[in-house]
């Protein structure tokens, strides 16, 4: 029998933390200091602020901070692609697929299509040259699902 493990209960946050994490969702100023300007709105310091980022991160309380890129603004090309891979092919196919550079993700998925990766390229022609490839290796049909239409959600979690 095994035993359901409780999720440790996340660190309280202080005033501080709250606020840093609140202000930094809206993303950071362009200006040569960045984490200053941040600092200096929230009436801190910019080695407290600092300070405090660290401690999330290494307390696990964040994951990642970083930049959020519009990789379609970029150039290239970019999609969406999906396989149906069976179970027992399932981790040999992901390491195929995962060895192409232009892999960017690779999720499994409880449905039929239970594999779906973003596909990213220098040049948007490259991206059925990368796709035929993918199924030469793995034997498996890729479905090629390019965006149509891109909605903007400004989603924040305010603490």
């Amino acid at each position: 029998m095994s035993v359901m493990e409780t999720p440790e209960k996340p660190p309280a946050l202080s005033d501080t933390e709250r606020a840093i994490l609140n202000r930094l969702q809206d993303g950071l100023p362009l200006v040569p200091h960045p984490y200053a300007a941040v600092a200096e709105e929230l009436g801190i310091g910019e080695d407290t602020l600092l300070t405090h980022l660290q401690a999330m991160l290494d307390s696990g309380l964040l994951t990642r901070f970083g930049p959020m890129f519009h990789a379609g603004e970029m150039g290239g090309g970019l999609t969406l692609a999906a396989m149906a891979v069976p179970e027992d092919e399932f981790e040999t196919v992901t390491e195929q697929v995962n060895s192409f550079p232009e892999v960017a993700h690779n999720y499994r998925r409880e449905h039929d299509l239970n594999m779906w990766f973003v596909l990213a390229t220098e040049e948007e022609e490259a991206i059925p040259r990368v796709i035929q490839d993918i199924e030469s290796l793995t034997g498996h049909p890729v479905y090629n699902m390019p965006k149509e239409e891109e909605f903007h959600v400004n989603l924040r979690f305010y603490v």
